[in-house]
């Protein structure tokens, strides 16, 4: 199922978008000339954001494996950005088949890629929408005629909400979302920090504002209360590759490369 309900003046072109430059940042090609200046901006800068880019990707991978293992077969991915294989649902049918997955994001171009590289696998959906609106994700038919909220469900918010202004209260819509999941269900979230890179970074912060959606980064407390009403997994909200590692733990010098947090919390 697809909810693609938009038309070709929607895709802008003429401003770089977050999906894309971190398309770009993972070395692949579906972004254009304004991703590309708009991300060598940031690089320049924020060398690590490769890196970090990669971290993220291993995060989402690891987390949607656990979330499946803990039994949840239903998985919302807000924010997925333009497909990158593994993707979310090729990592969890991978432990089951089984699992729903239904994808979100609000760039038309991220909208086209899913049918030919998401939705064409069993038991996926597709729904055009913005996580500043999650009342409208949740009643988008891909996601109400797809998702059992009577059921746990994982939401994935990841390198999303550093993308939500304090002015768009991004606590608010995790609310939001909460309230519709059952207990059982998981909040998997990663996010953008000035932690471990201090400075003004101009150039970056630049970019995203020249971008469909400028970057706010958060501190430890500030990503913590995002889970509020969650109970966080072992071992909290750490950096992302020091979220329950597959290998060896990342050494200190490792995380200082890393700034961003992940963590997953479940509800009640």
């Amino acid at each position: 199922m697809t909810d693609q309900s938009f038309s070709p003046k929607e895709i802008d072109t003429s401003r770089a978008h977050p999906a894309r430059m971190y398309d770009y940042f993972l070395g692949g090609r579906d972004n254009y000339e304004v991703d590309r200046e708009a991300a060598e901006l940031v690089i320049g800068e924020l060398p690590d954001i490769r890196v970090t880019a990669r971290e993220n990707r291993a995060f989402l991978a690891r987390s949607v494996r656990h979330v499946v293992r803990n039994g949840v077969r239903q998985i919302v991915d807000i924010g997925t950005g333009i497909p990158t294989s593994p993707n979310t649902h090729e990592v969890a049918h991978a432990e089951d088949p089984r699992v729903r997955v239904a994808y979100v994001d609000n760039d038309p171009i991220v909208a086209t890629h899913a049918g030919a590289r998401l939705t064409s696998a069993p038991n996926t959906s597709f729904a055009l929408g913005d996580v500043r609106d999650p009342e409208k994700i949740l009643h988008s038919p891909a996601i109400a005629e797809f998702i059992d909220f009577d059921q746990p469900v994982a939401v994935l918010l990841v390198a999303v909400l550093h993308f939500v202004s304090e002015e768009e209260d991004p606590r608010a819509i995790v609310a939001t979302l909460r309230e519709a999941m059952p207990s059982g269900s998981f909040l998997v979230l990663s996010h953008a920090t000035s932690d471990f890179h201090p400075g003004d970074h101009d150039d970056t912060f630049r970019a995203y504002r020249g971008s469909t959606a400028p970057l706010t980064v958060r501190s430890h407390r500030g990503v913590e209360r995002l889970f509020d009403g969650f109970e966080l997994l072992d071992p909290g909200v750490v950096q992302l590759p020091a979220w329950r590692p597959d290998g060896t733990p990342p050494t200190p010098e490792e995380l200082r490369r890393i700034g961003f947090y992940a963590g997953v919390g479940r509800k009640s």
